[in-house]
């Protein structure tokens, strides 16, 4: 993607303006979004939100310019808006008819693991396109997540759904629901700790992966001819790798518990951010563990917040952490714009990385992001 975005003469500054473009209509979308999977279904959305994405895809393989790509954006953000929120409130309310609820982070584990498996031979094919024309993965993607709305008109709402008084669901209530959710002794730290903090630097690893594995794999021999199909190659590992941490999310679980997860995370990938600066051939492998840790944390963190909410205004309560984590990562994203203009793409992660490792651990001393679970180990 950011391969495709250069070589149509963007710079960083203005790949990270479009990337803050995107999460600033994450910010403004998100609640409205989720209000539309709260009141008219989680399938209805679900189906308008694939839709705008399949289109817009289309789009940015046509676009050759940044104003286009930043409408484009716009609209690419507001379909993930329509689906962010309504993807794990669908999951977790068919799972409570089946009484499953405390399976969440398994199954969703599971489904990401399936889906990064797949991933890996596409991630393939897309570095043998991109070699050729790095405007074909952008309509083959487009294809394949039209292949989604087929797939959705299969779906039916859950019954734990169905059974909610929808109809009385006001936006101002939902919105109520959503602001005494955020205000919640265990919710508010673990928010910062997250949604904002956590999500935010991550975030700024899958922006930069491109340029920096050009760099390194470069330094090492490789041609700049054979960079974009061995792209391809790596893309297909790091999906693997993810999908091997995402299939035993259910058994991490069991093991480590959320708790322990969670306090040490921030530490373990902010340390490696750091070190990768110093010795930049450990990109590769950081750039691994991370897109293995993404995937697994993101079940985590749903798991956690879907246990504390109930069904009606769930799907807005989800889409409202997606906002609150959209709207903090627009400041890392111009910031690290303009250093990696500066100085380089590795500098700013590491940057990125020493803030991951001081705020984490100022809100460590403030108040405990995530309360002990009973049923987790007591080792946690």
């Amino acid at each position: 993607m950011y391969l495709f975005f250069l070589a149509q003469g963007l710079d960083f500054t203005q790949i990270a303006a479009l990337e803050a473009i995107y999460n600033l209509t994450t910010l403004v979308g998100e609640i409205p979004t989720g209000y539309v999977g709260d009141r008219l279904g989680r399938r209805n959305s679900l189906l308008i939100g694939t839709t705008l994405i399949s289109l817009t895809l289309l789009g940015i393989g046509l676009a050759s310019s940044f104003l286009a790509l930043a409408v484009l954006y716009v609209c690419w953000s507001a379909g993930y808006n329509f689906r962010s929120g309504s993807e794990d409130a669908w999951l977790y309310d068919t799972l409570t008819d089946d009484l499953s609820e405390d399976e969440f982070a398994h199954v969703r584990g599971r489904g990401e693991s399936v889906s990064l498996a797949i991933g890996a031979g596409a991630a393939i094919t897309g570095g043998y396109l991109g070699s050729i024309d790095l405007s074909y993965p952008w309509f083959v993607a487009a294809a394949v997540t039209a292949l989604g709305v087929v797939v959705l008109l299969t779906v039916e709402e859950p019954e734990t759904y169905e059974q909610t008084e929808t109809a009385a669901l006001t936006f101002r209530r939902t919105v109520g629901i959503v602001r005494r959710t955020l205000a919640q002794r265990n919710i508010r730290a673990f928010v910062l700790y997250y949604y904002v903090l956590y999500a935010a630097v991550t975030y700024l690893v899958f922006v930069f992966l491109q340029p920096i594995f050009e760099t390194v794999v470069v330094d090492f021999g490789v041609a700049e001819t054979q960079v974009r199909s061995l792209l391809g190659w790596f893309y297909a590992a790091y999906s693997l790798f993810g999908a091997g941490l995402s299939y035993y999310t259910g058994a991490i679980r069991d093991r480590l518990g959320l708790r322990t997860w969670f306090l040490w995370l921030p530490f373990v990938v902010g340390g490696a951010l750091i070190g990768m600066y110093f010795v930049p051939v450990l990109a590769l492998p950081t750039f691994l563990l991370i897109r293995g840790l993404s995937d697994v944390t993101r079940s985590f963190a749903g798991q956690y917040i879907n246990d504390r909410i109930e069904t009606i205004g769930r799907a807005t309560v989800l889409s409202a952490m997606a906002m609150v984590s959209g709207f903090a990562v627009v400041p890392f994203q111009l910031t690290s714009g303009v250093i990696s203009d500066a100085v380089s793409p590795l500098f700013a992660l590491a940057v990125a990385g020493v803030v991951l490792v001081a705020c984490s651990l100022g809100i460590l001393l403030w108040e405990a992001p995530i309360e002990r679970i009973p049923e987790e180990p007591t080792d946690s």
